[in-house]
């Protein structure tokens, strides 16, 4: 399985970005989807994930009504899309997938996109 993201780059506050991530060897329906980020000098975090098969979607407080993660099973590609940007919103975002069907943390992550920058200014 290997994934692969795109879609960062620099934006202003305020602005949008949207972050596709393609998942080859595999099926988006059979893992549980996240996306991750880490700040220089900062652990990874989780941003927002799908689950439980995607029936359930988690947001992380700093995502929660400004974030959204989706996924078309017939592309293979899940989704992260950005709005309201923030200058703490700066960091590296990865796409994760699971064989697990419930994950939250990193370590509950099998497969790892090589991440993408996003830079925020003021």
């Amino acid at each position: 399985v290997q994934l692969q993201a795109c879609g960062g780059g620099f934006a202003q506050s305020g602005d949008s970005l949207s972050l596709p991530c393609t998942l080859s060897g595999g099926t988006f329906s059979s893992y549980a989807a996240a996306w991750f980020r880490q700040a220089p000098g900062k652990e990874r975090e989780l941003v927002a994930a799908t689950i439980w098969a995607g029936t359930r979607k988690f947001y992380a407080d700093p995502a929660k009504g400004r974030f959204a993660i989706s996924k078309d099973n017939g592309k293979n590609t899940q989704f992260l899309q950005m709005t309201s940007l923030k200058p703490e919103d700066t960091a590296v975002y990865y796409c994760a997938a699971s064989s697990h069907p419930y994950g939250l943390a990193p370590q509950d992550y099998h497969y790892w996109g090589q991440g993408t920058q996003v830079t925020v200014s003021s």
